[in-house]
């Protein structure tokens, strides 16, 4: 009896040190709302956002509609905060241990695992993480925000997410659990799960349908043949939002139009603004200047157009930055727009009141070397533009309108402007798709229009060579020349190489080398993770196959 009893105490001590070894090592949110109490551990989705003081269970969404336009908010009710179902898991962690992991989600569709991702410890400040224990975040939204669970959605989405969501009925299933990642990766058991009937419709007819190419686009339309079954199997993946947000897509063969569609509201007279795209239209604008003696050429440095040494953190290796250093992203500047942190960041140069000055104030880079190191610097391209400006009669605005787009026939288009009112490089300029096409084609001529040489042809034969190879890390990894990406398609074993300008959203203009195309694809998915990829996947799957008969 007395060896019962001493081993049912030893029982009781080592499950009350083990309680104590699990109890919470931050104060989390206290569960006071009704709804969350009786809705711990459930993953509840919402058609719109709706404060927490007005959400009930009426407000559950059971059924999602997929179209374009409807948005999926979850929101998320746990019974403690992630920090403390992360010190369960690893109980001799610090705070800031804990905080090295995150949440893991795991997607279903029909039951089927498709897609688990261990979100990056990044995500989600460190107070929430400690405190939060109800999370509301937009999972498909039509309003931009840049959210950590929107790009996990997409991911999902694009790592079979997609495929799976045929035309009908299915069952989105999430799981939620925490995982720490010291010292090694450990995952928890779920902590909430939902879900939700997801339908599919069918695309209707008229939105599958080669569409028509009306008369008066400034094109002769051509009359070879392509596979029209691709272009509608495209419509109709475009038509049930499998391709997002994209507004055109405009085929130029042998000069003449082949393929013109237009989505999602747009239509050929509608203005797009491809970001980025225009950033290649100052290096054309700089090629002309060059030509006509109003820049000698792009070896220049920026001491010849600006006094250096009136800026910030004036260096002599500031003096022998050239035009051509802005031109292939190579310049010695500390700036980078794909890292958050860089000083030169463009999201850092927008609220400033001179983007030019942001630019000539910024350190250089003492690891960097011109014409070897590549960073995209879009405050360069302003500072291009700015020179421009400076040297051209009448402005960048007037010189580019006379010497580019009136030879183009191209009338019907919008600058943006930087706040000293000078035409914005750093990109935006809104045209129609059709002109695009011309600008392409400009390129594909050899800068030639009508007879007319409107850029030189060395500079088309400097734009179109392989300045720099860019690191393996960037989107569209490749080769960069004067404001111009490369890259090859391969089409049924055949390389297809192509020299392209590409902005945020997906947009882009694409000249292929040894070939008589060249494509535009216009779209709006801006700050999306699946922006430039399902354009990838539209020409390697769709429209090369189509037109390259």
């Amino acid at each position: 009896m007395k060896r019962l009893f001493l081993l049912t105490a030893i029982s009781l001590f080592t499950t009350i040190t083990g309680f104590a070894q699990v109890t919470d090592i931050v104060p989390a949110d206290a569960i006071t709302n009704p709804l969350h109490k009786a809705n711990i551990g459930k993953v509840t989705f919402m058609a719109d956002t709706i404060p927490l003081a007005r959400y009930s269970e009426s407000d559950f969404l059971k059924e999602l509609v997929m179209k374009p336009g409807n948005n999926l908010y979850a929101r998320v009710f746990l019974g403690n905060s992630l920090t403390n179902y992360q010190h369960r898991l690893q109980p001799e962690l610090t705070i800031e241990q804990l905080n090295q992991g995150n949440y893991q989600f795991a997607f279903y569709i029909d039951d089927k695992l498709l897609y688990q991702e261990n979100v990056n410890k990044g995500a989600g400040f460190a107070r929430n993480k400690n405190g939060r224990t109800i999370l509301t975040v937009p999972l498909i939204s039509n309003r931009g925000e840049d959210m950590w669970s929107r790009h996990l959605f997409s991911r999902f989405m694009a790592r079979g997410g997609e495929d799976a969501l045929t035309t009908g009925t299915h069952q989105l299933s999430i799981e939620i659990r925490p995982y720490v990642n010291i010292p090694a990766l450990k995952v928890g058991d779920i902590i909430a799960t939902g879900k939700l009937k997801l339908v599919v419709p069918a695309a209707e007819a008229k939105d599958i349908h080669i569409q028509a190419i009306k008369p008066n686009s400034g094109w002769p339309i051509s009359t070879d043949a392509y596979d029209h079954k691709l272009i509608m199997a495209m419509n109709e993946k475009i038509a049930l939002n499998k391709f997002k947000q994209i507004t055109s897509v405009v085929v130029i063969k042998n000069g003449k139009l082949l393929v013109e569609e237009y989505f999602n509201g747009s239509g050929r007279d509608s203005l797009h603004d491809p970001r980025s795209v225009g950033k290649t239209f100052a290096s054309a604008v700089t090629g002309i200047a060059i030509k006509e003696g109003f820049i000698k050429n792009e070896y220049q440095t920026l001491n010849q157009f600006y006094d250096l040494k009136k800026f910030k953190n004036y260096s002599p290796k500031k003096d022998s930055v050239t035009l051509k250093s802005l031109l292939t992203m190579s310049s010695v500047f500390d700036a980078n727009d794909n890292d958050d942190d860089s000083p030169g960041n463009e999201n850092n140069m927008y609220p400033t009141p001179n983007w030019v000055q942001f630019a000539l104030d910024l350190k250089t880079d003492s690891s960097k070397t011109a014409y070897k190191s590549w960073n995209y610097f879009t405050a360069g391209i302003v500072v291009l533009g700015d020179v421009l400006n400076q040297k051209v009669p009448g402005g960048l605005d007037k010189y580019a309108d006379a010497k580019l787009f009136k030879p183009l026939g191209i009338s019907n288009y919008k600058w943006q402007y930087t706040p000293q009112n000078v035409a914005n490089t750093a990109g935006g300029i809104q045209l129609r798709t059709v002109d695009f096409a011309k600008f392409g084609q400009l390129y594909k001529n050899n800068g030639l229009w009508n007879g007319k040489q409107v850029i030189p042809q060395s500079w088309v034969e400097k734009s179109f060579t392989k300045q720099l190879a860019l690191p393996a890390d960037v989107v569209g990894a490749g080769y960069y020349g004067y404001l111009f990406w490369n890259k090859t398609y391969t089409i049924n074993n055949k390389p297809y190489e192509t020299w392209y300008c590409t902005g945020n959203g997906g947009n882009k203009i694409f000249v292929f080398k040894d070939v008589p195309l060249v494509i535009i694809v216009t779209a709006t998915a801006y700050n999306e993770g699946y922006a430039h990829a399902q354009v990838d996947k539209m020409m390697q799957d769709y429209i090369l196959p189509a037109v390259l008969k």
